[in-house]
C-alpha cells in the first residue's frame, strides 16, 4: 500500500481571509459604481492608479479565498500585504495628482 501524501501547506493556510476579502470586493464595487474615481484632473484615465488598485484587487482575492500560489514571487505578488501595498500605491498616486 502507498503511504498517503502529507499536504504541503498546513491547514490554516486554506482557510478565507475575510479583510483581503472584503478590501476586494470593496475595490470591485467601488470601481464598478464609480469608475470616475480613476480619473485625472484633465479627464483621462489615470493608468497607474488603476493598475495599482487592480493589482490590490486580485492580490486580495486570490489570498482572501484562501488561496497561496506555490511559487514565492507568486506568493509575494498575490499576498494579503500585496492587497494593502496596491491600495497604498494608488492612494497615493491619486492624492499627487
Amino acid at each position: 500500500m502507498a503511504a498517503t501524501p502529507t499536504p504541503a501547506e498546513p491547514a490554516a493556510a486554506g482557510s478565507i481571509r475575510p479583510l483581503p476579502l472584503l478590501a476586494a470586493i470593496a475595490i470591485m464595487l467601488g470601481i464598478t459604481a464609480w469608475p470616475h474615481a480613476l480619473a485625472a484632473p484633465a479627464g483621462g484615465a489615470d493608468h497607474w492608479a488603476a493598475t495599482a488598485l487592480f493589482w490590490a484587487m486580485s492580490a486580495g482575492f486570490v489570498s482572501g479565498v484562501g488561496f497561496r500560489p506555490r511559487f514565492i514571487l507568486w506568493r509575494a505578488g498575490f499576498s494579503g500585504l500585496a492587497c494593502f501595498t496596491g491600495i497604498a500605491l494608488a492612494v497615493l498616486r491619486l492624492q499627487t495628482l
